[in-house]
């Protein structure tokens, strides 16, 4: 573990340059939250998500395949099962926690508002050097208008990608999908 403000397990592999963006990101869901007035259990587990989405993400490649058995997804998107699939073997049974935390690189249609809150801190920390004010002014508005920003979240993320020419994963198509 790279952060001593964190509490990550024991299996984690994190760099203080991804331990600087976990905090920033549970730093949001932990207000998003607070601002949303969540019922404990589900405050709880938006910051858990927020802690664990990129527990694995500085693992070595190898160690990624092997925990997942997945020789052929690209790299960027082994840390999220990973990390889902770990936490299951240490006896994490809340599936939105699991299901935010397995998808959250490439959306899920079926999320409840623990995926949906990742997946939007996850872009919009304050870390990220694009479309500062932007993210910012959304950031903001997620305790009011939660489906609203989400929507807007996705839509920048599918328009980023097409732009970029990035591949766009089925799971993202289905999301974008639901929203209509």
């Amino acid at each position: 573990m790279a952060s001593s403000t964190l509490d990550l397990p024991a299996w984690a592999h994190v760099g203080d340059k991804r331990a600087e963006h976990i905090q920033r990101v549970t730093a949001l869901l932990n207000a998003w939250a607070a601002a949303m007035r969540l019922p404990p259990a589900e405050a709880r587990a938006f910051v858990d998500a927020g802690v664990l989405h990129d527990a694995l993400r500085d693992a070595t490649e190898a160690e990624l395949r092997r925990i997942t058995g997945d020789n052929e997804s690209p790299l960027g998107l082994l840390h999220g099962p990973a990390a889902a699939i770990t936490l299951e073997k240490h006896g994490e049974q809340r599936t939105q926690l699991l299901d935010a935390v397995r998808y959250h690189t490439v959306g899920n249609a079926a999320w409840g508002t623990v995926g949906r809150a990742l997946y939007m801190a996850d872009f919009l920390e304050p870390g990220r050097k694009f479309s500062k004010q932007d993210r910012y002014f959304l950031a903001l508005q997620v305790p009011n208008s939660f489906d609203a920003v989400f929507r807007q979240v996705v839509r920048m993320r599918l328009e980023w990608t097409v732009r970029e020419g990035n591949q766009i994963f089925p799971e993202t198509v289905a999301l974008w999908n639901s929203l209509q």
